[in-house]
């Protein structure tokens, strides 16, 4: 089976090298792998990372293609990809991901066996090993902060609404159609969506897995929050059939916030006493969890906090996204 591996990278000159020394490192036979690194108009040596790569390898694989995203944002370079790609199976990487030497190999394996969709979990990874970066990883991976998704912690092969650095077969894009371009940063739920409509199922095997650098800061995790409730928010007028209710579970308690704070203005401030208790203690349940899972460290204290910024950031941009004109 020929597969081809796109990227798809605005200003990853931080992260791409490392992907695309994975690249080279699987053990899939490399004359069955095209690779399209597709550049977003990058501002930094993103592309010139791509041209080398094109210039070093590009007899080793079956082919490399180095491709503009005239629009920039991922909807547009997706379909850029799926305008050019050749291989029998597609599967888009994203540039601040690593990936294992049995990436591809797996992939395949769970494909030949009948699957037209396969994908495996993605854990989180640090990029400076640190306290605070290793309490930030804590925060992004617990059930509580923002891993209730399904690639996160699956251990058994199933079945799933969703799938992360997944690998389709020609015939599911084919009759699921193009990225919808109006959708800036929720255009694999909805994609993911219509596939299944189309009647193709999303094969999750624990085998398959892929790594994903975490926001290097809390101010960018909170904007990487804000943005993605935001976007959520505006995608309910376009497509509500693709999310879940985990994820309006942050707005409904920015609600729970603002409704609770007036009723205790009119005298009855037991609603927000309960709220407030009832939170703090399943923050403080999944803090020590997270603590004896992964080992205690001094920054974990304040994964309270942590938590409840995430939540505040991700429910009120999912909010204001409601209102907001996509």
């Amino acid at each position: 089976m020929k597969v081809s591996i796109a990227v798809v990278a605005y200003n990853e000159e931080r992260y791409l090298e490392t992907l695309l020394n994975c690249l080279k490192k699987q053990d899939y036979p490399h004359e069955k792998i095209e690779v399209l690194l597709i550049d977003s108009n990058s501002k930094d040596a993103t592309r010139a990372l791509m041209e080398e790569f094109q210039r070093e390898n590009e007899r080793e694989f079956a082919a490399v293609q180095v491709l503009e995203n005239p629009g920039q944002f991922l909807p547009q370079g997706c379909n850029v990809m799926l305008e050019n790609y050749t291989g029998d199976a597609i599967c888009r990487i994203d540039a601040h991901a690593t990936i294992p030497e049995d990436f591809i190999s797996a992939n395949v394996a769970v494909l030949e066996s009948g699957e037209n969709v396969s994908g495996g979990p993605r854990p989180n990874i640090v990029e400076t090993e640190n306290c605070w970066s290793h309490t930030l990883l804590l925060a992004e991976q617990s059930k509580f902060g923002s891993g209730a998704a399904n690639y996160r912690s699956l251990t058994k092969k199933c079945y799933v609404d969703s799938i992360f650095h997944g690998m389709y077969r020609r015939e599911v894009y084919d009759k699921a159609g193009h990225y919808n371009e109006r959708l800036k940063y929720t255009e694999d739920n909805d994609m993911s969506c219509r596939i299944r409509e189309a009647g193709f199922q999303l094969c999750y095997d624990p085998s398959i897995r892929s790594y994903e650098h975490i926001r290097p800061s809390f101010k960018q995790m909170l904007k990487q929050k804000f943005r993605n409730g935001l976007w959520i928010g505006k995608t309910l007028k376009i497509n509500p059939k693709c999310f879940s209710l985990f994820h309006f579970v942050p707005a409904a308690f920015v609600v729970g916030i603002v409704l609770t704070s007036i009723f205790s203005a009119c005298g009855f401030p037991w609603f927000s006493v309960a709220l407030w208790a009832l939170y703090f203690l399943c923050a403080i349940y999944y803090t020590i969890k997270s603590s004896i899972s992964d080992g205690f460290r001094w920054t974990n204290l304040a994964l309270p906090g942590l938590f409840l910024a995430m939540h505040l950031f991700y429910g009120a941009g999912t909010i204001i996204g409601v209102f907001s004109k996509v």
